[in-house]
């Protein structure tokens, strides 16, 4: 399948120009028969509020119509989307959400539950939940993440083993993380054997400049497409899904064989769950 990672600029505030622009990238993408495009964090509202309540004045409701505008983008072009958005329930809730939206409406939601101290996310309420799986019509699982997600194996870990032959992170990564953009995506990619899309911004926002340096990872961490830097563009890759599918990694048959799920001794990482960090140190350390 084609999948598709856009990097491309933000309209602070403007929901309607966001979107706007968003119909006509995934117009231009279906014409190139894309069938899956990861968009950005936060593309339909931008992401340097300095308070909840300029972020609620923004965020549109789940049930917004300018949501039922992507939908009807994706159904005139056959794709699926993944987009990042804040989104408000009321003036109660506000989460800095990514949504998977196809021709019959929205198929799945994500609300982030990692927050830096950085941006709206240092108002917007935490996600609950970190390893759900939504399918494609083509069959393609799709497991999502928000940018500082990926900083921890433990999420991305979950969504492959929850199924994902694909993770689609939309991220605001600013330059001062230009080296997060540059190596989380192949680590993860590889760790879980999986596509890693990884789907940056770029252009300033109220003091931030985001670095660009969208990739798109193959299940070997190797990469398929890079962002040369922070300029708008479209990285389009025809990936097989069964090579996500096939952890079983055969280099030299009998000799060389891995597989990094059933490999995996989950008995003895007690300590991931745990809540505190354990920072005990002996003589003999």
């Amino acid at each position: 399948m084609l999948i598709a990672c856009v990097q491309t600029g933000v309209h602070f505030a403007s929901v309607e120009q966001n979107v706007d622009d968003v119909c006509r990238k995934v117009e231009r993408l279906g014409k190139q028969s894309v069938q899956l495009a990861v968009f950005p964090e936060c593309t339909l509202t931008g992401y340097g509020y300095e308070s909840r309540e300029e972020a609620l004045d923004v965020a549109p409701t789940i049930d917004s119509p300018v949501i039922q505008q992507l939908v009807e983008a994706c159904q005139a072009n056959q794709m699926t989307i993944t987009i990042g958005t804040l989104i408000r329930k009321d003036r109660d809730e506000l989460h800095n959400s990514a949504l998977m939206i196809d021709g019959s409406g929205l198929i799945g939601r994500y609300n982030k539950v990692h927050l830096p101290h950085l941006g709206v996310d240092r108002f917007v309420d935490r996600g609950l939940a970190c390893d759900q799986i939504f399918t494609t019509q083509s069959g393609c699982k799709v497991g999502l993440g928000i940018c500082y997600d990926s900083s921890f194996p433990e999420p991305m870990r979950a969504l492959g083993l929850a199924g994902a032959d694909v993770i689609a992170l939309g991220t605001n990564w600013p330059v001062a993380a230009s080296r997060t953009a540059e190596i989380v995506p192949p680590a993860r990619s590889m760790e879980n054997h999986l596509f890693f899309v990884a789907a940056n911004r770029i252009g300033e926002e109220r003091g931030f400049e985001y670095c660009g340096l969208s990739s798109i990872c193959g299940p070997d961490g190797v990469e398929l497409a890079r962002a040369k830097g922070a300029e708008e563009t479209e990285l389009i890759v025809d990936i097989d899904l069964e090579q996500a599918r096939n952890k079983r990694i055969e280099r030299t048959p009998g000799k060389h064989v891995i597989d990094r799920f059933a490999d995996r001794r989950p008995e003895m990482y007690s300590r991931l769950s745990d809540s505190i960090a354990v920072t005990e140190s002996t003589d003999n350390d």
